[in-house]
C-alpha cells in the first residue's frame, strides 16, 4: 500500500496564529470569531470533511518580548495574542466529529505532571481515545516572570525537567490504575476496587507526587506524544519519548538528516523506528490557475507584518533584530537559552552565511521558500516532492487566512492528492494512536520507555 500524508491543522485558539498582520483580510474570520464555541465547531466540521487526521493546537505562556525588548509589537499586531487555552474547545470540536483528533500544547516547564495528567485523561475519555499531547519546553523570558521566575530556565535543563515529567505522568497513567480497577460491584458496595489504585510516590528532582491518579484510564491511557525541536537535547528527548515528531529545516535533505537521526537515537533506546512518525511545515496559497495564485499571494504580502515576523522570530531564537545595525557584517550564531532550532535557522542552517542586511530582508514580505503557490497540480507536486525526499509521514498545514485558506486546500489540493493514491479517501478505525500507527494499539507499544511503568504497580 502507498504510504500516505498524515495531515493536521495547524493552529491556535488565538486572535491570530503566525500569519502577521493577515487580521487584517476581510476574509479572516478567526480575529473575530476565535472567542465563539461556533466557530470551533464550524472548524472541526470543516476539518473532517477534509480528512484531516488532527486539529494540532500550538501555545505559548507569555507574550513574545525579545524583538526590540518590547511586549509592544507581539501586542499590537496580534502575534498569538490574545490567546485563549485551547483544552476547553477540544470537547465541544469532538463532540460533533467522529474521526478527527486533536493534540494540545502544555508546557512542562511551566504546568505540573499531576494536573497535566488529568488534563489529558479528561480529554481522551471525552474524544473516545483522541488526544494528543504536543509537549514544550517554553522560552519567552516573559513566561518565566509570568510563573515567578527572574530568568528562564536553561535551555538543556529544561529538557531535564521535562524528561522527569515524562516519567511522572507515565507513572499516572500506566502503573497508579490496573485494569478492571471499576468493578461496579454493589452487593459488596464497591464502585472501584482499591487494590488496584496504587499511588506512585515519585520523589524526584524536580518533582515529588504520591497520587493516585485522579482519572481512571482512558482508551489510550497516554495520549499520543507529540514534540518538536531539532537540538541536540530536542532529538535526544524525541528518540526517548516522542511518537511523532514536528521536524523543521530549510531544505528537504536537512529534514532528512533531522528525521533518520531521531530515529536511529531511538532505536538506541529500545524503541522501533517505525513507532516515531515524522511531520514537517507546510503553507499553501492555491487557486484553480497559477495567475490566480500569485495574484492572492501578492494580496497577502501586502498586509504582512514584518515586525510581528521579527518578534516570532526573536522569541524563538533569542536575537533582538531591532539591535543589527551594521547591515554588511555577519549574522552569526551565538549561544542562547531560547530555541536552538530558530537560532540555527538563519546561521549554522544556512549553507553559507548570510548578512545583516540579507537576514532584515526576509521579514520584510513572506518566505516565499516557505510557502507553496499555485494551482492544484502545482501545489500537490511540490508537496509530494517533499513528502518523498525528507521521508516525512505528514505536515503542519497552517493557512493565511481562516477558514477561507483550508476551505480552498480541502476542495482544490485534496483530490488532487487523493487522486496519485497518497492521502486517505475514509478514516481508518480506532483510536488516535491506532490510526497512525500498525502496531495494532490504542495504547503504548511495548518498545516505549513509557511502558514498562505499565505493570510496576507500587502498593499504597
Amino acid at each position: 500500500m502507498t504510504k500516505q500524508i498524515i495531515l493536521n491543522a495547524f493552529d491556535m485558539t488565538s486572535a491570530m496564529h503566525n500569519s502577521h498582520g493577515l487580521w487584517k483580510h476581510p476574509d479572516n474570520q478567526r480575529t473575530r470569531r476565535y472567542k465563539d464555541l461556533d466557530y470551533w465547531i464550524d472548524m472541526a466540521k470543516l476539518l473532517e470533511r477534509g480528512l484531516f487526521d488532527a486539529a494540532f493546537f500550538a501555545d505559548v505562556a507569555g507574550v513574545y518580548d525579545v524583538y526590540q525588548q518590547s511586549k509592544d509589537p507581539a501586542i499590537r499586531d496580534g502575534l498569538q495574542i490574545p490567546l485563549n487555552d485551547p483544552a476547553f474547545v477540544v470537547p465541544a470540536m469532538a463532540s460533533v466529529t467522529e474521526n478527527l483528533s486533536f493534540a494540545v500544547t502544555v508546557s512542562t516547564t511551566y504546568d505540573h505532571p499531576f494536573s497535566n495528567a488529568r488534563r489529558f485523561s479528561t480529554l481522551d475519555h471525552l474524544t473516545k481515545g483522541r488526544i494528543a499531547w504536543n509537549i514544550v519546553t517554553s522560552y519567552l523570558p516573559n513566561a518565566a516572570r509570568n510563573f515567578g521566575l527572574d530568568n528562564m530556565v536553561k535551555h538543556d535543563e529544561r529538557y531535564d525537567m521535562a524528561d522527569e515529567f515524562l516519567e511522572v505522568s507515565y507513572k499516572l497513567w500506566e502503573s497508579s490504575w490496573e485494569d478492571g480497577a471499576i468493578i461496579e460491584d454493589v452487593v459488596s458496595k464497591t464502585l472501584t476496587d482499591p487494590g488496584k489504585v496504587h499511588q506512585i510516590n515519585h520523589n524526584g528532582f524536580y518533582f515529588n507526587v504520591e497520587g493516585p491518579h485522579l482519572s481512571e484510564p482512558s482508551l489510550q491511557r497516554t495520549p499520543v506524544i507529540y514534540q518538536a525541536g531539532t537540538s541536540e537535547k530536542g532529538r535526544e528527548f524525541a528518540a526517548k519519548h516522542a511518537e511523532c515528531v514536528f521536524v523543521g529545516g530549510p531544505n528537504p535533505e536537512k529534514i532528512r538528516y533531522y528525521i533518520e537521526d531521531i530515529k536511529a537515537r531511538a532505536e538506541k533506546w529500545g524503541r522501533n523506528p517505525d513507532h516515531i512518525k515524522a511531520l514537517s511545515f507546510l503553507n499553501v496559497v492555491v487557486a484553480e490557475t497559477t495567475e490566480e495564485a500569485d495574484l492572492k499571494f501578492a494580496e497577502y504580502n501586502k498586509l504582512w507584518s514584518p515586525d510581528a515576523a521579527k518578534a516570532l522570530y526573536g522569541g524563538g531564537s533569542g536575537y533582538d533584530l531591532s539591535e543589527y545595525t551594521d547591515q554588511d557584517d555577519y549574522f552569526e550564531y551565538k549561544h542562547t537559552e531560547h530555541g536552538q532550532t530558530s537560532a540555527k535557522s538563519l546561521t549554522k542552517d544556512q549553507p553559507k552565511k548570510l548578512t545583516v542586511k540579507e537576514v532584515l530582508n526576509r521579514f520584510e514580505t513572506i518566505n516565499s521558500n516557505n510557502v507553496l503557490v499555485g494551482n492544484p497540480v502545482e501545489v500537490a507536486d511540490a508537496i509530494q516532492y517533499q513528502f518523498e525526499e525528507a521521508g516525512l509521514d505528514g505536515f503542519n498545514l497552517a493557512h493565511f487566512v481562516t477558514p477561507a485558506s483550508l476551505e480552498e486546500f480541502i476542495d482544490l489540493v485534496v483530490p488532487e492528492l487523493q487522486r496519485r493514491g497518497i492521502y486517505k479517501t475514509e478514516y481508518a478505525k480506532g483510536t488516535l494512536r491506532e490510526k497512525l500507527f500498525e502496531h495494532g494499539s490504542s495504547v503504548l507499544p511495548d518498545d516505549h520507555p513509557g511502558r514498562i511503568h505499565r505493570q510496576s504497580y507500587i502498593t499504597k
